[in-house]
């Protein structure tokens, strides 16, 4: 990781994003008619397009955020905690609003939200760092 010249806390905030944004092209809804087949809905409907744009926000945050070399910090730590929050939330209301026949994407969603607003605003940077003690 050291040979990206990107922050501990920027990268895994960065991996989450993206997995947050393929979670958006998964299927959020599946119905089955039996015999007759079934449809999928995926994430770019309704809410779900604004939890897309959460995400990508947070990638964009972490490229445009300063040194890369650096944890998140002041207004750019607020920008992507918020952006990831975002993303999780419209993913949530989207699944409250329509629980039945959820299927995988949905949940991939919320569940990036709500680690990338962790790895972004909770975890500190020094306990990414850990190095190993002394004997």
């Amino acid at each position: 990781m050291e040979q990206m010249n990107f922050h501990k806390q920027k990268l895994y905030a960065l991996i989450i994003a993206g997995v947050g944004v393929i979670s958006c092209f998964l299927p959020w809804w599946s119905v089955s008619f039996g015999m007759f087949g079934g449809v999928s809905y995926n994430g770019m409907h309704d809410l779900g397009i604004l939890s897309f744009l959460g995400f990508i926000g947070a990638g964009v945050v972490t490229f445009i955020g300063g040194d890369k070399t650096k944890p998140f910090a002041g207004q750019f730590k607020m920008i992507a905690a918020g952006c990831f929050a975002g993303a999780g939330l419209f993913a949530l209301i989207q699944f409250l609003r329509a629980s039945s026949g959820t299927s995988y994407g949905i949940w991939l969603a919320i569940i990036a939200g709500v680690a990338g607003g962790l790895v972004v605003y909770v975890l500190k940077p020094e306990q990414l760092d850990k190095k190993p003690p002394t004997p």
